[in-house]
């Protein structure tokens, strides 16, 4: 009982910070994302009654023992929906720096369970293994679907899911992700959130939200980049405002990342660029643009000092089977 499954990361439009409930990972507002082609985990998922105790390997890296134990939990998870208890051997790899704020959960847990549940043999719908996906990481959830991707907020487990509003073929966009710093970020999504309450932003935050979700659709529809692009830095620094707020506060940035965002303001005013940015709970950049001013976006990247690399990403599809196992 072995599957292999490849799912993509995801960078979100419209972002969410804080959950209603942490064991459910319910969150405190709906979301808006694309996949992402470049940014990938491969996870192969083997059950056996043979098993003694469940392996968990990361190739070229390494886990903690908490990353660990959540892998453990998804995999209690699907176990809880099989009714079978085995042991299991998870192998899996990324193509992309984990816990640098790109993502790197989002497309692990994806990957676990669209893997997972194929090596148990059972066949869930999309919007169930989003909600199984939603449990391990919140984000994982938003990476299952094709393309571009709304996770509804709801009310309940079952009501919080995620399904594609436009599949990755409808709009040439392009993520240019621009890494800044690949190391282990000093505070976790997870950790960072737990906090949200205590920032003075947040109400306003959760007030403006439910507009700002109806007009990235808009520009998603009308495949209207300066509409989508200024809801979206709008949205970044407003979370990242709450984030500052907290208590204690977190500082995601470094000085890269404003540079980075400054530069990106300056390449559309002075030059006719019409790129934006967006960052997630981390240093490293999203650089959004179509795909025709592709060439000079990256063209302004390669010219950056100080950065450790950059990945150019299309829409990509949700997370889906492969052939090819990792053993």
């Amino acid at each position: 009982m072995k599957a292999t499954a490849i799912a993509p990361a995801n960078i979100a439009f419209i972002k969410y910070w804080g959950k209603k409930d942490d064991v459910l990972r319910l969150p405190l507002n709906s979301s808006i994302s694309m996949n992402l082609s470049g940014t990938t985990t491969t996870t192969t998922v083997e059950f056996s009654k043979s098993f003694q105790v469940d392996e968990v390997v990361i190739i070229d890296g390494n886990f903690s023992e908490r990353e660990e134990l959540r892998v453990i939990k998804g995999l209690d998870l699907i176990r809880k929906r099989a009714g079978i208890s085995w042991k299991a051997k998870v192998v899996t790899k990324n193509t992309f720096p984990k816990g640098a704020g790109s993502a790197a959960s989002a497309s692990g847990f994806a990957a676990l369970t669209v893997a997972g549940f194929s090596a148990m043999g059972l066949l869930l719908s999309e919007k169930e293994l989003t909600i199984i996906a939603r449990q391990g990481s919140g984000s994982a959830c938003r990476s299952i679907p094709d393309g571009f991707v709304s996770w509804e907020e709801g009310n309940s487990s079952e009501s919080s899911y995620a399904h594609s509003l436009f599949p990755s073929t409808y709009w040439d966009l392009r993520d240019i992700l621009v890494i800044v710093d690949s190391s282990m970020k000093k505070v976790s999504t997870t950790d960072g959130m737990e906090g949200v309450q205590t920032s003075p932003f947040l109400p306003k935050r959760l007030r403006l939200l439910p507009d700002r979700l109806e007009v990235t659709k808009k520009a998603l529809k009308d495949k209207d980049m300066k509409l989508l692009g200024e809801v979206m830095e709008e949205d970044c620094l407003d979370m990242h405002h709450v984030m500052q707020a907290q208590i204690p506060p977190i500082y995601y940035w470094n000085d890269m990342t404003k540079k980075i965002m400054e530069l990106v303001v300056s390449w559309r005013k002075n030059d006719g660029i019409p790129v934006y940015f967006t960052i997630d709970a981390g240093p490293n950049v999203h650089l959004i643009c179509e795909g025709r001013d592709e060439n000079f976006v990256v063209e302004k990247v390669k010219k950056l000092q100080s950065i450790e690399s950059f990945i150019i990403n299309h829409p990509s599809p949700g997370a889906r089977l492969i052939q090819e196992h990792l053993f």
